[in-house]
């Protein structure tokens, strides 16, 4: 049985919320990457850059970050844009759920590679199930949930929401 967690109107207000922060925490900086992880990261990341264009005269910059969720050892982690794009600047890697870390972790330790002025992490769900010790700066909202649960976002034009399996 799907139970509703966030409606569209407040999964439009999480967005809004983490990127003001994101904003206030790079106030100074001419230039911001956004560092979506493909699929829901992607999408969360993007809505994420329509906000932050609206509130900031910084420069932003999407950055699609690529990885194998089931196996980024094995298959590496790779960036939409070349490193020294986002050598010495301010990156926010960005996912849509925060479960065992394992994604958030890889794509963490990929940026490490490479100096930084900051790295943040953002998430619309954190579901508080982590096997790293990773943690999200800015989420939308923490669940406790049972390890069988799942956590299902949809991002559809005028219809997102997160439901829990």
């Amino acid at each position: 049985m799907q139970q509703q967690i966030l409606t569209h109107q407040q999964i439009q207000h999480k967005i809004e919320r983490i990127a003001y922060q994101i904003y206030e925490a790079n106030v100074f900086e001419n230039e911001i990457i956004v560092a979506g992880i493909e699929g829901g990261g992607l999408l969360f990341a993007k809505k994420i850059i329509m906000v932050l264009k609206k509130i900031t005269k910084a420069e932003i910059t999407l950055c699609k970050v690529m990885m194998d969720k089931k196996d980024p050892l094995k298959s590496g982690v790779s960036t939409s844009i070349p490193e020294s794009e986002y050598e010495n600047k301010s990156v926010v890697l960005v996912d849509d759920v925060l479960n065992s870390g394992t994604t958030l972790i890889y794509g963490v330790y990929h940026f490490l590679k490479t100096p930084l002025k900051q790295l943040k992490t953002a998430v619309l769900v954190n579901r508080n199930h982590k096997k790293y010790p990773v943690k999200a700066d800015y989420k939308g909202i923490s669940l406790s949930t049972s390890l069988q649960e799942h956590v299902n976002v949809v991002f559809e034009p005028k219809n997102n929401c997160v439901y829990l399996d």
